[in-house]
């Protein structure tokens, strides 16, 4: 009985196919300052949660004695493997680097993840 019910269910009509959970969570890298001067980066699809997350302690032991945080860069990726990949890219910076691209100024040599190479790498 069981398997005549999920051919019936099956056989019901056209079905639109499901999003995927990429196209309905987008991915987030983020850079916050912490309130002792210090940049901690990191991934999300909510950017904003994440942020009141280290703001009450629920966040990175990183930030949990660096409150409060601000977030100061954050940048849309395609998906979750690009978004941890980035993030690891950032972390790489150095600070200069880091508040170079805070402050949006042009020239910014930012690691390329092009063909599975980072910087550095032959």
């Amino acid at each position: 009985m069981l398997r005549h019910r999920r051919l019936r269910a099956q056989s019901s009509g056209p079905v639109a196919p499901r999003p995927s959970p990429a196209a309905v969570r987008p991915w987030f890298v983020y850079l916050l300052r912490c309130a002792d001067g210090t940049i901690y980066a990191g991934s999300t699809t909510d950017v904003g949660a994440r942020t009141a997350a280290h703001n009450s302690g629920r966040g990175a032991r990183y930030t949990k004695g660096r409150r409060p945080v601000a977030v100061v860069y954050q940048e849309a990726c395609e998906s979750r493997s690009a978004a941890l990949a980035r993030e690891h890219a950032l972390k790489r910076l150095t600070r200069f680097e880091k508040e170079t691209l805070i402050a949006g100024t042009p020239g910014l040599p930012v690691p390329s993840t092009v063909e599975g190479k980072t910087r550095g790498s032959t």
